[in-house]
C-alpha cells in the first residue's frame, strides 16, 4: 500500500485553526463490535457517494479529514482496505431554519448501505464562495454538516460521526478552510467518542 508523503501529512495535521469560535454539535456511532475493527491505522479518505469528488470545495473538505485522522494516530494510505467516506451538506438558510440536530438513525454494523442522518443530497455550494462571505447576510446562517462513515472492504460500516454547525452567513467563521477545520477537528476530537452522545450545541 501506498502511504502519503511527510510533507502531505505535515500539511494535513497543521490544519487546525489555533481558536475556536464556531459551535459545533457532535454526534458518533459505533458498536462493541465494530469498535475494534476502526481503531487506528491505516486508512484511505475518499468523498462518499454522491459527492462531488475531485473538487476544489470538497478537497478542503477531505484535508481537513484527513489531518483530524493523522491526530488521532491514523494513517493516511491511498488504497487501505479501511476507507472513510466524508460527505458534506450545506446550505444558506434564515438561522431559524437551522437544523437541531435531532432524530439521527444510524447504520453502523449493519453493512453497507444506510440513509442515515438523513442528510440533504450533494455539496450546496453553487451559491459560490463570495456570496457566503461577502454582503449584507443579517438572519441568515450558512447551515453544515459533515458526516463521516468509517467502512471496511466490505462495506460494513465500523463508525459515523457527525458534526453540525452554523456559522453566520458572511462571516469568517463561514470560510471553508477555516469551517472545515475546526468541525473535522471536533468530531474526531476524543476518538471513537461516547456513542449516541451528542456534545457541543449549535
Amino acid at each position: 500500500m501506498k502511504k502519503a508523503s511527510l510533507p502531505a501529512l505535515a500539511a494535513f495535521a497543521l490544519a487546525v485553526p489555533a481558536s475556536a469560535a464556531t459551535d459545533v454539535a457532535v454526534t458518533r456511532f459505533h458498536t462493541p463490535q465494530s469498535l475494534s475493527a476502526a481503531a487506528p491505522g491505516p486508512i484511505a479518505v475518499r468523498a462518499a457517494p454522491g459527492m462531488e469528488a475531485g473538487t476544489l470545495p470538497m478537497q478542503v473538505w477531505l484535508d481537513a479529514v484527513a489531518g483530524s485522522l493523522i491526530r488521532q494516530g491514523f494513517t493516511l494510505v491511498p488504497d487501505a482496505p479501511r476507507v472513510a467516506e466524508v460527505s458534506l451538506d450545506q446550505a444558506v438558510v434564515q438561522r431559524e431554519r437551522a437544523r437541531s440536530g435531532s432524530g439521527v438513525s444510524v447504520g453502523v454494523g449493519v453493512g453497507s448501505g444506510g440513509g442515515y442522518y438523513g442528510r440533504r443530497s450533494g455539496l450546496d455550494l453553487g451559491v459560490g464562495l463570495g456570496f457566503l462571505l461577502g454582503g449584507n447576510r443579517s438572519g441568515e446562517v450558512l447551515d453544515s454538516t459533515l458526516a463521516v462513515t468509517i467502512v471496511d472492504a466490505a462495506g460494513t460500516h465500523l463508525w459515523e460521526g457527525r458534526a453540525e454547525a452554523s456559522p453566520r452567513a458572511g462571516s469568517k467563521d463561514a470560510e471553508s478552510r477555516r469551517l472545515a477545520s475546526e468541525m473535522a477537528g471536533k468530531l474526531f476530537s476524543g476518538f471513537p467518542g461516547e456513542s449516541g452522545a451528542t456534545i457541543g450545541a449549535k
